[in-house]
């Protein structure tokens, strides 16, 4: 069902929507670097794959092919696949992330703190340290990523950190705690936004957002999974003289440990390298892989100049830094996922100190967690709908804004139910991480630099968690009035930076049109296919537009 690439550049796509041209190449050679030319000077990423061919070390190679064409229900077929098979998975990854993440929150309903004679300034000294394990272990996390691959460097985290996580079980004091929580946090580190690049070799930057969301609502299932599981697991109590959080430790842990074994031999390495142990033959038949290839690299041409194990270096590092269109997204990870921080940790010990038994307390952190499901994956949905980051990210951080406000003007004393919605709002609210992640994605160029930039921005996001865990003290309990101050102005604050960014990349856009505007179509021709300068300088080139 191919056509012609002469017809393929008179016609991209047919009326009845069932043929999608995917390519329009000059070309005499596959091999030669030289020999794709643009025939006609257009901006965006995704129209300069022409001058942009893989390098030979890129791992699809064997199935680049610039002439290749598929209608829309093969590709809809192996996106499908892939979700079927790489998304569900990687999914199940994140619920086990989560599971380790969150058991310690359920675990406060149980007398934790009690138990191992801790405060809740102990608590916040234990998240600061787990935090700051985490800070460290990013960017060595990514490095090696990038060295021996995520198939191998993604599971081996998952069973580091799982079995620290059964072997809290153990914890005796204050000291086995920062201890656990030091070991926990270097072993996380670095796991989602390797994740998150594993799974732009797989999905066009169009397909990423909603995916992203999925692996976010997993979270989310994972929240309300192991609320469930804690009220079981922690009726436990009294067994062997142990108390419910040990079970809850133990078990969960366990579980975990579990699927990073089987992630380790079941995760494919690139969309052309999909045996492993468990699955004997390829997830793709030949025709699949073609397919899959160059669907990927037509909508991003950079990922094909970077092996997927090809090593990091210092000056890929400093060209990632220097790249001022992506520090407003780094101070925006600082800010904006601050204001619903502390609620979010505090959840269950602020429900249980409204007088709900611990069984109900765990139990009505579920609410929380499907709305935040559901208005996640619509304001993820929505944002690659109408291709807009900004205005969505707003309204995720202006939901925020009124219900602090309530939180902060309510009477103490009594009211349980008034308080206990707020909270549940705040904590539901539409996460829109999945679409700064995206946004950082498409307004990179090359993979090195992305991997860079997504780790950055990672580390940043987990500084402002850090300072968000400070923010809610032992003076201020029950109601933190004094801390909803902080977090409603650290939200207008928020509002503030998302309305600058997006300004500053359409002065950006604008700067570079004039230029482009004054060039000849010559000039524009032998610009976009100066193959080396295109490499060197990424989204910094005239025909590259930031998206917002």
């Amino acid at each position: 069902m191919g056509i012609s690439n002469d017809s393929a550049a008179a016609k991209p796509n047919s009326k009845n929507g069932d043929e999608k041209e995917v390519g329009v190449y000059r070309k005499s050679g596959i091999s030669g670097r030289s020999d794709s030319q643009l025939s006609v000077a257009a901006v965006g990423r995704e129209n300069i794959r022409d001058a942009l061919p893989p390098h030979e070390s890129y791992e699809g190679i064997h199935r680049w092919d610039p002439e290749a064409t598929w209608t829309e229900a093969e590709e809809a077929a192996v996106v499908r696949k892939t979700d079927i098979r790489l998304l569900t998975w990687l999914c199940l990854m994140f619920f086990g992330l989560q599971l380790d993440r969150g058991n310690l929150s359920n675990a406060l309903a149980d007398n934790l703190l009690k138990d191992l004679n801790m405060t809740t300034d102990d608590y916040n000294n234990g998240t600061t340290i787990q935090l700051l394990s985490f800070l460290t272990a990013e960017f060595p996390v990514q490095f090696l990523t990038k060295r021996y691959g995520f198939r191998r460097v993604l599971p081996i985290l998952m069973m580091a950190w799982s079995t620290v996580s059964w072997a809290q079980a153990w914890m005796t004091n204050r000291t086995s705690f920062y201890i656990t929580r030091a070991f926990i946090g270097a072993c996380e580190g670095g796991f989602i936004p390797g994740t998150i690049l594993f799974a732009t070799y797989f999905y066009t930057s169009r397909e990423l957002s909603i995916r992203l969301a999925a692996f976010w609502s997993t979270l989310n299932v994972a929240r309300v999974i192991s609320a469930l599981l804690a009220a079981g697991i922690l009726e436990m109590r009294g067994i062997h003289g142990k108390p419910g959080w040990f079970w809850l430790f133990l078990l969960e842990g366990l579980l975990t440990f579990l699927i990073g074994v089987i992630s380790y031999i079941y995760l494919p390495a690139t969309p052309t390298s999909t045996k492993s142990v468990i699955y004997r033959n390829s997830w793709y038949n030949e025709r699949e892989e073609v397919i899959m290839t160059n669907r990927i690299l037509r909508d991003d041409p950079a990922k094909g100049l970077t092996a997927v194990k090809e090593p990091v270096n210092l000056r890929d590092v400093k060209n990632a830094w220097s790249d001022k269109s992506m520090w407003g997204l780094y101070f925006i990870g600082l800010v904006a996922y601050i204001p619903a921080t502390p609620v979010q940790a505090y959840l269950t010990l602020t429900i249980k100190r409204l007088g709900f038994t611990t069984l109900a307390a765990n139990m009505l952190t579920v609410p929380s967690a499907m709305l935040q499901i559901f208005t996640m994956l619509g304001l993820a949905f929505s944002s690659d709908y109408f291709k807009e980051r900004t205005f969505h990210c707003i309204f995720g951080e202006f939901w925020i804004l009124p219900l602090l406000t309530a939180a902060l003007t309510i009477s103490d004393g009594g009211k349980e139910w008034a308080r206990y919605s707020l909270i549940t709002l705040i904590s539901g609210y539409p996460y829109f991480h999945p679409i700064v992640s995206s946004w950082i994605s498409e307004n990179t160029f090359d993979v090195k630099k992305r991997l860079i930039t997504a780790a950055t921005y990672n580390v940043i996001v987990q500084i402002g968690s850090l300072i968000g865990s400070q923010i809610y003290r032992k003076y201020d309990s029950p109601y933190y009035k004094q801390g909803n101050k902080v977090l409603i102005s650290i939200c207008a604050l928020s509002l503030i930076v998302f309305v600058v960014q997006r300004y500053y990349l359409i002065i950006l856009n604008n700067r570079k049109e004039k230029i482009w505007e004054s060039m000849s179509a010559e000039e524009r021709n032998v610009y976009q296919n100066d193959i080396e300068a295109r490499e060197k300088d990424g989204n910094k080139r005239l025909d590259f537009r930031h998206k917002y």
